[in-house]
């Protein structure tokens, strides 16, 4: 599993509507060929917000995009239900962990803010 590609730069005003929550994103792609199911998985950015995966299977080889927004999950696309951005344009981390809360991929961009 990794982190494939972020959008964490939502095209257009950034006002908060549910358009441009939703074209801020997160894929990850299953590199194996076997289905996993994402169940207790988080993914994370660097100031804590979380979002934690339900009962989500990934096909092998398959991508999912997760989005900040409101919508309704399919097989290719989740979403966080937020009101608010997650992804801070000029740099952060997102991190994604397994079950076990063990590491499994991060994505940085931009400069370090540590």
């Amino acid at each position: 599993m990794e982190i494939s590609r972020v959008q964490a730069d939502s095209p257009g005003r950034e006002d908060r509507s549910n358009r441009s929550l939703n074209n801020e994103w997160v894929e990850i792609t299953n590199t194996t060929r076997d289905g996993i199911n994402l169940r207790g998985w988080t993914l994370r950015d660097d100031d804590g917000n979380r979002y934690r995966f339900d009962n989500v299977r990934i096909n092998g080889r398959a991508t999912i995009r997760i989005h900040t927004g409101n919508g309704r999950d399919t097989r290719t696309d989740l979403f966080q239900d937020r009101r608010d951005y997650v992804w801070d344009n000029r740099s952060d981390t997102a991190t994604l962990r397994d079950d076990r809360g063990r590491t499994v991929d991060t994505e940085s961009w931009g400069r370090s803010h540590h």
